[in-house]
């Protein structure tokens, strides 16, 4: 018990040291947007206020809230998975739009399953699909040493294009710029069905199965072998392949269970939220919002759920500072001090591991061991 006890804290403990760095970030950025309404003769308590009520002001504000954070953590947690295996995965929106597009036929084309089984399939569909898209991609990177940006770049037009050609003839809706709509078994349950103080919300039992993900994510990286392999190949590709970890292996796991993440964000918007796909003209946005949501949570699957809500918290709040005459930019400059704050310390560990992976090559090109 003792044992499991001082697990438990220790675990704590190093969790808080890896999203402090993060969290001073944010009260940083926080004063700055303050400063920052201030000079542009408005009150800063008035700008927060507004941010707050306008994302947490009433059950249905939050409910709002955590329908945007249930996808940013989940397509938060692709991005920060791929990148503990040393990877940046630019193509989780094309991962997202394949996980929605495949859940969609899963949604409409097998209706008349029980209803927990064909919800069942239909989100593991999408996370399926979206594994492979992201799988592709680890792939080419392991077998011929191309880089997963651009390969998951380029992998994300083809996924818009694809879905696109997809919802206007064998999923349309005739006549109309958007697919058919799922059945009423393939739907997540909404918290609006059972609680009457989310009438107006389309919050659903999504936001329990991220966060359950994201616990999920956590105990792999943590606390299994894999996890460790696959941190181990983050950290050193070069010193990894020297104690006997499958480099090849590692990078191509990584890609597939980040497009899972990813995937599985798509099958929950289309199941949850939105019943349909319509025709795509540019990216829906929720994967590229995934960069910053990792960065923000210093690529930590229990960082990234509180990164996660803070993002959700200023998109859905922006708009009622605006209303109070407050440029709906300043939200955007937040961010963006917060992503610049994070991101410096993002290119100074990634220096330092540079260096270090150049070291151990030169140690092993010797035939040592530092």
């Amino acid at each position: 018990m003792e044992n499991w006890i001082d697990e438990l804290k220790d675990s704590l403990k190093n969790t808080f040291k890896e999203i402090l760095y993060p969290l001073i970030a944010i009260v940083i950025s926080f004063i700055a947007g303050a400063i920052l309404v201030y000079a542009f003769g408005r009150s800063p308590i008035t700008a927060y206020k507004a941010l707050f009520l306008g994302a947490l002001g009433d059950w249905n504000k939050i409910g709002e809230t955590l329908v945007t954070t249930t996808t940013l953590i989940l397509t938060g947690l692709s991005i920060a998975f791929a990148f503990r295996c040393g990877l940046f995965n630019i193509g989780a929106e094309g991962q997202f739009i394949m996980g929605g597009v495949a859940s969609l036929w899963a949604g409409w084309a097998l209706a008349g399953l029980p209803p927990v089984l064909h919800v069942a399939v239909t989100l593991l569909t999408g996370a399926i699909a979206g594994g492979i898209w992201a799988g592709i991609v680890g792939w080419l990177k392991a077998k011929v040493g191309s880089h997963e940006v651009i390969n998951s770049i380029m992998m994300n037009y083809i996924a818009m294009n694809l879905s696109n050609y997809l919802i206007m003839t064998v999923l349309n809706e005739p006549d109309k710029a958007f697919s058919y709509e799922i059945a009423p078994t393939a739907k997540l349950w909404r918290f609006s069905e059972s609680f009457v103080q989310f009438k107006y919300s389309r919050l659903h039992i999504g936001i329990i199965i991220a966060v359950l993900v994201a616990l999920a994510a956590y105990y792999l990286l943590n606390k299994t072998i894999r996890g460790y392999e696959i941190r181990a190949v983050g950290f050193n590709p070069s010193a990894s392949e020297y104690g006997g970890i499958n480099v090849n292996r590692n990078i191509v796991l990584a890609m597939v269970i980040s497009g899972l993440f990813s995937g599985l964000a798509g099958g929950i918007q289309t199941a949850g939220v939105q019943y349909r796909v319509n025709n795509l003209f540019g990216f829906t946005g929720y994967g590229l919002d995934g960069i910053p949501v990792a960065l923000v949570g210093n690529n930590h699957p229990i960082g990234v759920v509180l990164s996660a809500f803070l993002f959700g918290i200023l998109q859905r709040g922006g708009p009622m500072m605006q209303v109070e005459g407050i440029p709906k930019e300043v939200v955007g400059i937040i961010q963006g001090i917060i992503i610049l704050f994070v991101a410096s310390n993002f290119v100074r560990v990634m220096v330092k591991r540079y260096k270090e992976n150049k070291e151990i090559k030169a140690h092993l090109a010797k035939g040592e061991v530092k």
